[in-house]
């Protein structure tokens, strides 16, 4: 887990190797971890992790941001948190 305020996330979790549903599992694990407003993300390898990421948002009412590649590559799904 790292935070890197140069590009807005508060904290990044490491979900690479989890596989369904794990990456979203982690996500509610930490959410509690940034403020209300603040940015979480997610690095995932598992294909499943881009619909889920978005569809677990839908169903708790945060903010789905997007995708974009971590530094190695890997996908990395941010969330802003809202309540």
């Amino acid at each position: 887990m790292t935070g890197d305020s140069t590009d807005g996330v508060d904290l990044e979790l490491d979900g690479r190797g989890l596989v369904c549903p794990q990456p979203v599992i982690e996500l509610a694990r930490h959410l509690a971890d940034v403020p209300v407003g603040g940015v979480l993300a997610i690095v995932a390898t598992d294909p499943a992790a881009r619909v889920d990421v978005a569809a677990w948002c839908r169903m708790t009412g945060q903010e789905f941001l997007g995708e974009d590649p971590a530094a190695d590559g890997a996908p990395r799904y941010r969330v802003r948190r809202v309540t």
